[in-house]
C-alpha cells in the first residue's frame, strides 16, 4: 500500500514530544496502562482523554482529544503521541491499538475513529494508521514498514465506553487490557493484521467511500458525488 502524499500532508492531528502527559482541559480523564511489548517485557504508559465535539441529543460527547505518554526504556526521554479534534471528523481522528518498540524506535498502531476518519486517512486496508517516532517527531508509515515482530494489540481500545472503569482502576495491567478488548470480534482488533481484510471480517473496511468536498462528506450516490465521478472518468 502506497501512502497518498496529499493525505499525509493534510494530517490534522498533533503529534508531539512532551515531558508531561497532563489532562486536556476541564473534565479530562487519565489513567495508566501496563503495555506488553513484543519481547515479553512490559512498560507503564500514561493515557488521558477529554470529550467534546458533535453528538446526538441524549448521548455523551465523543472523545475530542487523547494522548499516550511513555518513557523510553533505559532512558529519561519522555515521548507523547497526541490526537486532537478536527472539524471534518467532528471528534478525534484515531483510536489507539498498540505501542511497540524496536531498536530504540517507538511505533504506534491506530485505527480510524469511524467512517469519516477512515475516508479521511485514505481508506487503509488493513484499517490501520501507523506512526514511527524518528528524529524527534512522529511520521506516518505503511504496514510494510511496521516490523514483523509486532503482533499483539496491547492497549485498551474502547476508552470512551470504558472511561469510568479505567479511571477507577488507575493502573490497568496487561491482563486487564486483554479483558477489556476480548469482546471485539473484528479481526483487526484481535491481532495486528498484515494483509487486506476480506469483506465482512473487518469494521472500517465496510465503510462507504466518501470524499470531503466544500465542507461536506459526499458519496457516490449523492448528486455532487456523481458529478465528481463523471469528471474522473472523462
Amino acid at each position: 500500500m502506497r501512502l497518498n502524499a496529499s493525505i499525509a500532508f493534510a494530517i490534522s492531528i498533533t503529534l508531539s514530544v512532551s515531558a508531561n502527559a497532563g489532562l486536556f482541559g476541564i473534565g479530562g480523564t487519565s489513567w495508566k496502562e501496563e503495555v506488553l511489548l513484543h519481547d515479553g517485557s512490559t512498560m507503564v504508559v500514561d493515557r488521558s482523554q477529554s470529550r467534546g465535539g458533535r453528538h446526538e441529543i441524549g448521548q455523551s460527547p465523543p472523545v475530542k482529544e487523547h494522548s499516550i505518554t511513555f518513557t523510553m526504556p533505559g532512558t529519561n526521554t519522555s515521548i507523547t503521541w497526541k490526537d486532537e479534534f478536527s472539524e471534518d471528523v467532528g471528534s478525534s481522528n484515531l483510536s489507539l491499538l498498540a505501542l511497540h518498540i524496536l531498536h530504540a524506535a517507538p511505533y504506534i498502531v491506530a485505527s480510524p475513529y469511524g467512517c469519516l476518519a477512515y475516508n479521511k486517512w485514505g481508506r487503509p486496508d488493513p484499517p490501520y494508521v501507523i506512526f514511527r517516532y524518528k528524529e524527534e517527531k512522529w511520521e506516518r508509515i505503511s504496514i510494510q514498514e511496521l516490523p514483523g515482530e509486532f503482533k499483539n494489540i496491547n492497549l485498551v481500545i474502547d476508552t470512551a465506553n470504558d472511561e469510568g472503569k479505567l479511571r477507577a482502576l488507575g493502573l490497568v495491567t496487561s491482563e486487564r487490557i486483554n479483558e477489556f478488548n476480548k469482546w471485539y470480534t473484528q479481526i483487526e482488533y484481535k491481532k495486528i493484521v498484515r494483509e487486506p481484510i476480506k469483506s465482512g471480517e473487518g469494521s472500517s473496511t465496510n465503510c462507504e467511500k466518501l470524499v470531503f468536498y466544500k465542507g461536506a462528506w459526499v458519496g457516490p450516490g449523492d448528486s455532487i458525488g456523481k458529478r465528481m465521478r463523471d469528471l474522473e472518468t472523462r
